[in-house]
């Protein structure tokens, strides 16, 4: 988890409750439900973080003003941590580079080079009649929740919409949410919404741990041409120093 103050668990259940204006006992059941995730003290006392008011206000927020219901606020929490986790996992990943970078002039290792290929998911690919049998879907369907902008299909070069495999996955969820779960369409807009978001910001971890690596990699290569201690070239300038003395 990331390690900031919106993180830092200060508030008791008696506080937090009266800065979402919730009963305490709806905290409990939304803990136990995996919505949110309070920290404990070393008496095991449930604490509450910023992260979480947050959290609770944004479960009032779907449930009073949206209409969604529970199963659908689980998918959008669900998805939340998963963002929260993410940026911890990249503070992370950025932590243990840098202190590859301290190491490498004592311990250099070659690392591989990005090679900026776009993901096989990601590649546009089957046009609306294919993806719309794919999913057991109406194509004025698919256009639908394009409009809604629950999914993003690319364009040809003569702007015929093209489906990717990972908007055929975002299809099949939002028929799962739909139809299994009976989330609305604004539960749905959410848990879209954070899927999009999730998976952006997972691209942009990817592209800035590559990014680490190749400043590793050109540091790695800056140290192997300099000369090492002793070596021949260091000699021949110690002669000469010698000799001009």
């Amino acid at each position: 988890m990331p390690s900031d103050s919106k993180q830092r668990p200060v508030y008791v259940i008696s506080v937090a409750a009266e800065l979402v204006d919730m009963h305490p006992q709806t905290l409990r059941l939304y803990e136990r439900k995996g919505l949110i995730r309070p920290g404990r003290s070393s008496g095991k006392t449930r604490l509450y973080s910023e992260r979480d008011i947050e959290h609770l206000r944004e479960i009032r927020r779907l449930t009073q003003e949206l209409g969604v219901n529970l199963a659908g606020v689980e998918e959008v929490m669900r998805l939340q941590h998963e963002l929260d986790d993410l940026q911890g996992e990249f503070e992370a990943e950025i932590q243990r580079i840098e202190g590859e970078l301290r190491e490498q002039q004592s311990r250099p290792q070659v690392l591989p080079a990005p090679d900026g290929s776009v993901d096989p998911k990601d590649r546009p690919v089957y046009v609306i009649s294919i993806a719309a049998e794919l999913v057991d879907m109406h194509p004025q369907t698919l256009r639908l929740y394009e409009r809604k902008q629950l999914i993003r299909p690319g364009r040809s070069s003569g702007k015929t919409r093209l489906y990717s495999e990972r908007d055929i996955e975002h299809l099949r969820e939002i028929r799962r949410l739909t139809q299994e779960l009976g989330v609305n369409l604004a539960g749905v807009e959410e848990i879209m919404r954070l899927r999009h978001e999730l998976d952006g910001a997972k691209g942009h971890l990817e592209r800035n741990v590559r990014r680490l690596q190749e400043d590793i990699t050109e540091r790695m290569t800056t140290w192997r041409t300099l000369p090492a201690p002793g070596s021949e070239e260091q000699q021949d300038n110690a002669a000469r120093e010698q000799e001009e003395g």
